[in-house]
């Protein structure tokens, strides 16, 4: 499998975790402008900040817990020559769910629905992590 069509679904895990920081960097910022939000109040932490900031900010955050091991499964996937097609399918499921549970995050922020798409997201996780063990140890190596 090349590099560019293994790394296409990271690709896309990247973009979207680059997109919910700018988009939260925006909201941000153009809160502080229009003096709708105090700088000083949301200096030490992000209490006072309203709802949508919050959304995009933890939904951003949520980017960087659980896809790391995604990440670290594709680039030892594919740098130990275990990229199966199988593990290429599974990582589209798997970013797709994250896109589908930071979408609900940012909108409708309902728990259940946001629930089962992590959920989702961590299974196929796991799914891919046993594939690849299971791959790495019937090779040998």
């Amino acid at each position: 499998m090349s590099f560019g069509a293994a790394f296409a679904p990271v690709f896309v895990e990247v973009g979207l975790t680059f997109v919910l920081l700018f988009w939260a960097g925006i909201v941000r910022v153009g809160m502080v402008r229009r003096g709708e939000v105090k700088a000083g109040d949301v200096a030490l932490g992000q209490k006072a900040w309203p709802e949508k900031p919050t959304l995009l900010i933890n939904a951003y955050q949520n980017q960087l817990e659980l896809p790391v091991l995604f990440y670290l499964l594709m680039v030892a996937a594919f740098f130990s020559g275990h990229m199966t097609m199988t593990l290429a399918v599974l990582s589209w499921l798997f970013v797709g769910s994250r896109l589908l549970h930071a979408l609900v995050h940012v909108t409708t922020n309902e728990m259940r629905r946001r629930f089962f798409l992590f959920l989702a997201g961590a299974l196929i996780l796991l799914a891919m992590w046993v594939v690849f063990i299971v791959e790495v140890l019937v090779s040998g190596g």
